[in-house]
Parts: C-alpha cells; structure tokens; sequence
C-alpha cells in the first residue's frame, strides 16, 4: 500500500510539474488556443462583428500613385533678365579700373509641374508656369530631359500646353468629375520647392468654387492635400489614379500650405486642352457688358423679389450687346432659355456660345421681360475691361 501511495504521489507532483510549464510557456494551450500540429489561424483576420459594417477604409493608395506618377513631369523655365545698367559706368575714374563693360545678362530660372496627357508629347501645365518663358524644359520621373516648345496658352484660366518629342510617354487617364463627391480621397502630385515627385493625400473639401478673383474663368476643385510652390501644373487625381484636376494655386499667409488649395477640373481643362491642339488658342463668345451681381442692397433698390440673375453695369459701345439694344441696369435672368443665377454661370455660359451664331438674351427692364437677339461675338485675346 505504501509503494501505490508513493507513485500516486510522484505521478502528482510529475503532472503539476508538466502544468506549471505549460502555463508559463503556452498559456493558450490552456485556452482552448492552437496545439502543436494544429492549423494556424491568421491573427489579422477582421473578426465577424466588425466586417459585417461594410469594406475597410483602404489603407494604401500605392497603385494610383504607381499608374498616374510617371505622367506627371518637372518643368523648368528661364527667361533671360537684363541688369540694370550701373551708373557708376558713366564715371571716368570707375571706367579707368573696370572698362567699357556692358550689363550682363543673367537667367531667372522657375520650377513647376505638368501632366502628360498624349503619347504624342502633349504636357498640360499653368499658364502661370511658362508665360514669359525662352526656354522649357521638361524632365520625366524616368530621367529623361527634353526641351519643350509652347503650342498655346489660355490666361483666363490658367493653362497652358507645351510640347516635347520623346517617344514611349506614358499619359495620364481623364477622371470623370460627375462621379466625384466631396470628401472623396485624392492625391497631389508635383515637384514641391524642388525637392523631387512628391505624393500627397487630402479630400475634396468642396467643388465648384468661384469668386475667388484668381482666374476669369473660375470652377475649382478646392482639396486640403498639400499643395506648395512647384505643385503648380502637377496632378490631382482620384483613387483609381485618373486625372481630376490641375494644381494652380493655394490660399496661403506665409507661401506653404495652409490645407486650402485649388485645381481646375478636369471637364475644363479637357476643354481648354483640345482647342489649344487644335488651334493654338481657345474661342470663347462674347457680347461686349460688365455684369454685376445682384446684391441684397441692389435688389432692394430695383424692387426685385428675385435675385436671381446679373446686372448689366455697362455695356460697350459698338460692341454684340450694344447693337442688340441692351442698355445698363438690364438684368439678364436667361440665355437660349437657360436661366442665369449670377455673374460666373453668365460668363460661362456666354463663352460657350460660338460667335458669329446668334443668341436670345432674356432681360428685366424696368420689371419688363423683354428678349433680345444677339450677334456673338469673339472674346478678345488680351483680358478686357468689360465682358
């Protein structure tokens, strides 16, 4: 009996041996977790509770970088500044010691960002980038550096088309704007104080952004990814890496971003970009007044309920609309039946209309409807005073 009691005993104190080790090492043995030769369970997988709310939040956005990153180039400009003349030159004494020199000619050098946006070598930039310039140059993220020849530019909204002859360009894909919605993620790319391609993310803060006094021509995109000096002409793009808008400008204090930038969407520089392959310029109408929105006060003074519409402050003389018979305080409410609800969709619209054709302009005269018909003319090249 003693002998049984002491294996008892000695198998006891084996087995509480065998559990302290295991509880020390392998607590979740004892939890019913994996066993040695069993099948391990990825500890990554998304429990069933929180996938049945919907997809993740995508956490990488690597592949729309990778698509849209080699379309996007550097783009250097010079232009060559003269030196102010000294006029210590005219001194004798001074002449004696440097000579007869004249004022040497120095090179301004800027930086920017474009888009390829044709295997054929079409780049899209900002006017702003290139205007002035004698010389362009434009390096891709592959190395490659080429000099660019200016096809055409459009002030008025800030773009502009240069060309390069490479071969093999990878062009970016159009986004298409009407799918897109605020709080959208997108993200900038450009060439930022020339530090090199730099990737940024935001959202679409808001859409359809005017009054801002930037352009004549105003519909931005307004994001809140990082947009610095030498973004200008860079990409915004969606998700999918497809081209939403051009980078052009910031609302900044100090010259870095502030978390408040501007593109051009996509629908205008389409716009603008065809017309400029086209025909080195874009051809807008033009009826010859200088609109004024309806404010509070001026619709309490014409006694209008609605302020729906634009005041006509001037009219050009000898211009479309002064022929047509349009006089100043005119509210134009509709063009071609379209209605007008302020002085951006009125611009617009009126540089959508094809000159030489004719419109009916919808006018408010003394409280009066009246229509008008009017001969479209060519917006002038040169930014004018009055539309």
């Amino acid at each position: 009996m003693r002998r049984i009691w002491l294996l008892f005993a000695q198998t006891v104190t084996v087995l509480l041996a065998l559990w302290f080790i295991v509880a020390t090492l392998k607590p979740e043995w004892l939890a019913g977790g994996p066993r040695p030769g069993a099948p391990q369970v990825s500890s990554s997988v998304v429990p069933l509770q929180e996938s049945t709310a919907g997809p993740a939040l995508q956490s990488s956005y690597r592949e729309a970088a990778r698509r849209s990153m080699p379309a996007v180039v550097n783009i250097y400009t010079s232009k060559t500044a003269r030196q102010v003349p000294n006029p210590f030159m005219d001194d004798p004494f001074f002449r004696r010691f440097f000579g007869d020199r004249l004022p040497e000619q120095e090179k301004q050098v800027s930086l920017g960002s474009g888009v390829i946006v044709s295997p054929d070598g079409f780049v899209l930039t900002n006017n702003h980038v290139v205007e002035a310039a004698d010389e362009i140059e434009v390096a891709l993220s592959d190395g490659r550096k080429a000099a660019a020849k200016l096809v055409g530019t459009d002030p008025e909204t800030d773009l502009a088309v240069i060309k390069v002859n490479l071969k093999d360009l990878p062009a970016i894909t159009l986004g298409n704007l009407d799918q897109t919605r605020v709080g959208d993620v997108v993200l900038a790319i450009g060439n930022p104080f020339g530090v090199g391609q730099t990737v940024t993310m935001g959202i679409v803060s808001a859409l359809g952004r005017s009054h801002l006094g930037i352009n004549t021509f105003e519909n931005f995109i307004q994001t809140d990814a990082a947009i610095n000096p030498g973004n200008s002409g860079g990409a915004l793009i969606d998700t999918n890496g497809n081209l939403l808008g051009i980078n052009t400008a910031i609302y900044s204090r100090s010259g870095g971003s502030l978390g408040i930038g501007f593109a051009i969407p996509v629908t205008t520089v389409k716009t603008v970009m065809e017309s400029i392959i086209k025909t080195g310029r874009v051809v807008r109408g033009w009826i010859g007044v200088e609109p004024q929105d309806i404010t509070p006060e001026l619709a309490e003074s014409f006694g209008l309920g609605n302020r729906s519409g634009t005041i006509v402050a001037g009219v050009l003389k000898g211009g479309p609309a002064d022929r047509a018979g349009m006089r100043p305080g005119d509210i134009l409410t509709a063009i071609d039946g379209k209605q007008i609800r302020n002085t951006t969709e009125m611009l617009n619209s009126i540089a959508q209309l094809t000159p030489g054709n004719r419109a009916k302009l919808t006018v408010l005269r003394r409280n009066e409807q009246t229509t008008l018909d009017v001969t479209v003319g060519t917006r002038p090249r040169k930014k004018p005073e009055t539309e």
